[in-house]
Formats: structure tokens, C-alpha cells, sequence
């Protein structure tokens, strides 16, 4: 088995590496918070409220977030189309425990770069 193939199946079989490859990017937990404090939000909106975020890597994070029943996009039969994405109830299971990360990291944050300047000069 190549190395390639090996790596997909032990994602496929891992729950854990599976979900969190998925939504574990740089953007994916941003937009879930963003839409958990908009209930409903269109997508120029995310755009506005992520401005560091391609419209690509933003389309390509809500197809991915969708694929996985984390959030809903709800197509408006009206011209111009409008288009909402909201959480899934498993979208909104996971907010609480992004919510704590988010706290352990402002509570740990000072620490840890602390310690990379450290890591820095001690391998220089």
C-alpha cells in the first residue's frame, strides 16, 4: 500500500482525525462561530464579517461545513437568489466545545508564545 493510500484509510477509520481534517482548517471554526452569532447569514455577508477570507476558500469551507451536516444552506426562490446558511443541530452541538477551546486558548495564549520565543532562541 502506498503511502498516500495508507494515510487515507487511517483517516477514514479515525473518528477523530476523520472530523477534525475536515473542519480543522484555519477557516471552518471561524465561520461556525460566525454563523452561531447570526443565526441566519447570507454568504457577502460572512465575507464582511471574515474579511481576511477569499470568496474561493470561503465557498470551498461552506461546501465542506455542509458536506458534513455541520451547517445549512437554504436556497430563497426569488430573483436574485438569496442564499442563507444557518448551524445544523450537530453544527450547534459543537459550538460549546469551540467555545472552550476558544477560552483555553485566551487563557494559555501568553504561555505558549512565551515558550516558542524560548523554543526560538534555544535552537538558534
Amino acid at each position: 500500500m502506498r503511502k498516500k493510500e495508507l494515510y487515507n484509510s487511517i483517516i477514514e477509520i479515525c473518528p477523530v482525525r476523520n472530523v477534525i481534517a475536515r473542519f480543522g482548517n484555519k477557516w471552518a471554526i471561524l465561520v461556525l462561530l460566525v454563523i452561531s452569532e447570526n443565526t441566519q447569514v447570507r454568504f457577502n455577508e460572512l465575507s464582511r464579517l471574515i474579511p481576511d477570507i477569499s470568496t474561493r476558500v470561503l465557498s470551498s469551507t461552506l461546501k465542506t461545513l455542509e458536506a458534513d451536516g455541520l451547517i445549512m444552506r437554504t436556497v430563497f426562490p426569488q430573483v436574485p437568489p438569496r442564499v442563507e446558511y444557518s448551524l445544523t443541530p450537530s453544527g450547534q452541538s459543537l459550538i460549546p466545545i469551540i467555545m472552550q477551546l476558544t477560552e483555553w486558548a485566551q487563557s494559555n495564549m501568553k504561555t505558549i508564545i512565551g515558550h516558542r520565543r524560548q523554543f526560538e532562541r534555544d535552537t538558534e
